[in-house]
């Protein structure tokens, strides 16, 4: 869960936890956290410091829950004043937002809640129960803990997974299954999936292991037990989350939901007669492959920033407990418009694929793979009217001002991110592979920042006029895009399970990187000529031998560790952006979004891969933790 930050002068204490947890946050530069999850050794410690916890997550405003920086602020001074070294910093990070959360858990019913247990709890040898694709389908034999803790959950009403932290538990939330988590796990399981949870504004209560050894592992029971019996009392406290406005961004895209708010034109039986494969009769085709694509997966972020963005400037109150009923009060023309830019997006996307020739999307084959190139470019093409056709009808209930200046700045940002696109197909298929850091950040912000744009645009000016938030937009969006783009670089030397992509797809398919001109410019002569002959279609090599040499290539230029440095340096700009902001729920708006768009965990030094291992066994740039 932690993301720590450097130390701060402001030191809280339960007199003043309220204000540090209120105004706005600090935010500095992370730093490694592998040496801060240490776990009280006994028992009788670990109780002394939970009960400084609940005491100090009294003082605290119960509406707006504390980001990382302040969990962090308040867990050190705690540490500090009773001597306890910084080692458990993590732990009591994980606590302190636990008791916090403890309220709001309480005014959730137990059949709306999802207890989530580790499989490194069950006993290695002579477990009997399987995996399926929700987890460990764990068989009640006595022999664990596991049955014991699922038992007493499924009798309250608790839905139970067996798991590892992993996204299927933000995507339960999200469809709207359970509306909160308690759940039992290792520090940097917690790290990676809790974290994303809290963020959100997402209830959530957890129990350390006691070790992160992954097996036969143990954790303090009685704790456990306290936290699955926490009782069900109805309750009217008012602790901000983005819970709904995620769950309806999401809602958007179902097939229900998507026909519903743009009813199909052409899936009339009189068009299907004589066909063995309706979906696919010639005149309803293009649409049905358009909807089923729009439906098929993604995070809608996009839709999401214009709903949260409109929410905050309106000041419509969706992020309180009752946010469900206020994002429901919304009028169609709001959300279709919201809907506009995921469907540009999802354009740029069957035409990326085609041009880059990917061979899945969201764990699928892409569209050009199942149905041909022709066809995908056709899909793309009608994607494209589709998103402008759903500002371009509500122009009456949204104003012709309000629609033509929304329209005017898709436009203005599809040209942009075509541009972009455009400069770096050029590059690619020029013989000339020399590039300049500053050229590639510049492609960067054409081909990523845009979409950005263009949705926080979308949410102010449903919200009211924008010109006062232009600068902040443009800014914003630019260096949140840029920071995003080069993280999403140093990614393509991961293996990358959601999208099935290659460990070093960009190599490969000799697209400019920002690690590419950073390598260049680093490099003596020989090696440069090296790394630019790496990049040749007719190279002897294989692929495996290509990307491990281009890997050393870039631990000798120093790649990796400048890559990071430039992230670092957009996060700032952005988070400067953030401070300036007046209005309070759009600032937090803004800080939620750097910590979810640029989401990653310490910066890990990867090890050089030297052996003669498969392609497929490259080892990542960036730890697993990363993801």
């Amino acid at each position: 869960m932690p993301t720590t930050t450097t130390e701060s002068s402001e030191t809280p204490t339960e007199s003043n936890s309220a204000e540090v947890a209120t105004r706005k946050p600090r935010r500095s530069r992370r730093r490694k956290t592998a040496h801060l999850k240490m776990v009280p050794a006994t028992k009788e410690l670990r109780e002394s410091l939970r009960t400084r916890c609940r005491a100090v997550t009294d003082t605290l405003d119960p509406a707006l829950p504390p980001n990382k920086d302040q969990l962090e602020a308040i867990s050190r001074k705690i540490l500090e004043d009773e001597g306890q070294p910084e080692g458990f910093l993590g732990w009591m990070m994980v606590i302190l937002s636990s008791c916090f959360w403890e309220t709001q858990i309480q005014s959730i019913p137990h059949n709306r809640r999802l207890f989530l247990l580790p499989h490194c709890l069950k006993h290695a040898e002579g477990c009997p129960a399987d995996y399926d694709e929700f987890g460990l389908a764990c068989k009640t034999c006595g022999a664990c803990s596991i049955a014991d803790f699922r038992a007493t959950a499924e009798k309250l009403g608790h839905k139970v997974l067996v798991a590892e932290g992993s996204p299927i538990v933000l995507k339960i939330i999200v469809s709207g299954h359970v509306d909160a988590i308690v759940g039992v796990a290792c520090l940097n399981v917690l790290e990676k999936a809790i974290d994303k949870i809290m963020l959100a504004g997402i209830p959530c209560m957890a129990v350390p292991l006691l070790s992160s050894d992954c097996r036969n592992t143990s954790v303090d029971e009685d704790w456990v037990d306290q936290m699955v019996r926490v009782p069900h009392q109805v309750s009217h406290q008012q602790t901000r989350s983005y819970l709904h406005l995620l769950r309806k961004s999401s809602r958007l895209f179902e097939l229900d939901t998507l026909e519903q708010l743009v009813p199909k034109l052409r899936s009339k039986p009189t068009f299907e007669a004589g066909w063995s494969e309706p979906e696919l009769a010639p005149l309803s085709a293009t649409e049905n492959i358009a909807y089923e694509f729009l439906a098929r997966g993604g995070k809608y972020s996009r839709p999401f920033i214009t709903l949260a963005v409109y929410d905050a400037l309106k000041e419509t109150n969706a992020t309180l407990v009752d946010g469900q009923e206020v994002v429901e009060g919304w009028s169609d023309s709001i959300l279709r418009t919201a809907m506009a830019i995921e469907t540009f997006h999802k354009a740029s996307l069957v035409h990326d694929d085609i041009e880059d020739a990917d061979p899945f999307r969201y764990g699928e084959k892409t569209l050009h793979r199942q149905y041909g190139i022709p066809t995908a470019i056709n899909v793309g093409d009608y994607l494209v009217g589709m998103g402008y056709r759903l500002v371009s009808r509500d122009r009456k209930e949204l104003g012709a001002e309000t629609a033509a200046d929304i329209l005017d700045y898709l436009a203005s940002a599809h040209q942009r991110l075509a541009e972009g696109q455009g400069a770096e197909l050029i590059w690619r298929d020029a013989r000339d592979k020399c590039l300049k850091p500053i050229d590639a950040l510049k492609i960067y912000a054409l081909k990523t920042a845009p979409a950005f744009e263009a949705a926080f645009y979308s949410g102010v000016r449903l919200a009211g006029p924008a010109e006062d938030y232009l600068d902040t937009i443009k800014t914003f969006s630019r260096n949140l895009g840029v920071a995003f783009q080069i993280l999403n670089d140093l990614k393509d030397f991961e293996k990358d399970d959601d999208n099935k992509r290659q460990t070093g797809s960009d190599i490969l398919g000799g697209r400019p990187t920002v690690l590419w001109a950073l390598a260049l410019e680093g490099l003596k002569d020989e090696l440069r000529d090296e790394l630019i002959a790496l990049m040749a279609t007719d190279s002897q090599q294989s692929d495996y031998q290509r990307i491990n040499r281009v890997r050393q290539l870039y631990f000798e230029a120093g790649v990796f560790e400048t890559a990071f440095a430039l992230v670092e340096k957009h996060q700032r700009k952005a988070e400067e952006i953030a401070d300036s902001v007046d209005s309070d729920e759009l600032r937090r708006l803004l800080y939620y979004l750097v910590d979810t768009v640029l989401d990653r965990t310490e910066d890990v030094k990867p090890t050089i891969e030297i052996k003669d291992l498969s392609y497929q066994e490259v080892l990542p740039i960036v730890s697993s933790e990363a993801k």
